[in-house]
């Protein structure tokens, strides 16, 4: 249903001057979602042709992606991560970009997230005082940075870098209140924050920026999701080491790596790698996470699912030769759904790495 021409504008000229407090960060994610949303002071937006486009294109990526990828991971969960799936423990998901959607589906009922990369964090998401004309092209945006997740199940992360620093709907904050929202989740409080040197939150100045949002999942259950952007090579963990002293005060927790571009496979990256061998009570991983050769084969139980037919061409310089043995000594069951850089099931690889 699209309002009159005279009507929408109204409606928008009213809402221009809404508060902040009166545009719930749950409306606003609703309402970038594409997903229904009355009886709040947004709902005239529903109304624009523009953002009746966008939930139209959304419903029909998000039919696809629930049925090739979502509704697969989750009755593959349970059955293959056993008490990883179930456990509340935080789970760490480094060079994620504003992943939280595979975070999720993997680790539904995980008491933290906490989200890592290099794309920027962006302003709070706030419809109402967006200026006249800028929502169009704000969700045309969005869609677009979202292209290749839904796609391929990854972020590029340079078109990412490109696409964020938008100036309407920027930065990864309207990424992850998609996500959430189409989760099915429901956004309580989001807050920008920091982390001084030390690891503590802080809301001033602070050396490494990101965001904390409290949401309901599913389920019920309250849930915290923080997102930084920080730089985990060696060098970047140097100059600004709060992020990982925040996620030692988190004690024990589970890993997600994934498409993480073999960055960890560079001793560049080799602080990042080993706070992560040396912090999980399990690690899900892609070839492109930690080596297999940095698995102790004395402290560690590799369990191996798909198959291994190397990295895509970009990235065929980090082959791994004992990968590709264990992989034929493994008798690795099939992948319903594909996950890392290739986007056919039957050449996915996915490793779950548990403490012995």
């Amino acid at each position: 249903m699209k309002l009159p021409p005279l009507l929408f504008s109204l409606a928008v000229c009213f809402l221009g001057h809404l508060s902040a407090q009166e545009t719930s960060p749950n409306d606003n994610a609703l309402l970038l979602a594409g997903l229904p949303i009355r009886d709040t002071p947004l709902a005239a937006f529903s109304y624009d042709p523009a953002w009746v486009d966008h939930a139209t294109e959304f419903d029909k990526a998000w039919a696809e992606l629930e049925a090739r990828q979502l509704s697969k991971i989750r009755a593959w969960g349970p059955e293959f991560l056993g008490e990883a799936y179930a456990n509340k423990d935080p789970l760490l998901y480094f060079f994620s970009g504003p992943d939280i959607l595979y975070a999720q589906a993997f680790f539904p009922n995980a008491s933290t997230y906490v989200l890592a990369g290099l794309e920027p964090t962006g302003a709070i998401p706030d419809i109402a005082r967006m200026p006249k004309g800028a929502l169009a092209g704000g969700l045309a945006n969005l869609r677009k940075s979202l292209n290749a997740v839904l796609s391929f199940s990854f972020f590029i992360t340079k078109d990412m870098k490109v696409d964020l620093k938008q100036n309407q709907l920027g930065g990864t904050l309207p990424v992850l209140y998609v996500f959430l929202a189409r989760a099915g989740c429901r956004l309580e409080t989001v807050e920008l924050v920091g982390l001084d040197k030390e690891g503590a939150l802080t809301p001033g100045k602070a050396s490494t920026h990101g965001v904390k949002i409290v949401f309901f999942g599913p389920g019920g259950a309250e849930q915290t999701l923080y997102y930084f952007e920080t730089n985990l090579a060696n060098e970047g963990i140097k100059a600004n080491p709060g992020f990982l002293k925040f996620c030692d005060q988190l004690g024990t927790a589970h890993s997600l790596v994934k498409a993480a571009s073999y960055l960890m496979h560079l001793e560049d990256f080799s602080s990042a790698r080993n706070f992560l061998l040396e912090h999980s009570a399990a690690i899900l991983e892609d070839d492109s996470g930690i080596p297999l050769k940095y698995f102790d084969s004395s402290k560690w139980l590799l369990r191996f699912f798909g198959s291994y037919p190397g990295p895509i061409d970009i990235f065929k310089k980090f082959y791994q030769p004992d990968m590709a043995s264990a992989y034929l000594r493994s008798n690795a069951p099939r992948l319903p759904f594909s996950f890392g850089y290739r986007w056919h099931p039957s050449q996915c690889s996915l490793i779950l790495a548990t403490p012995k």
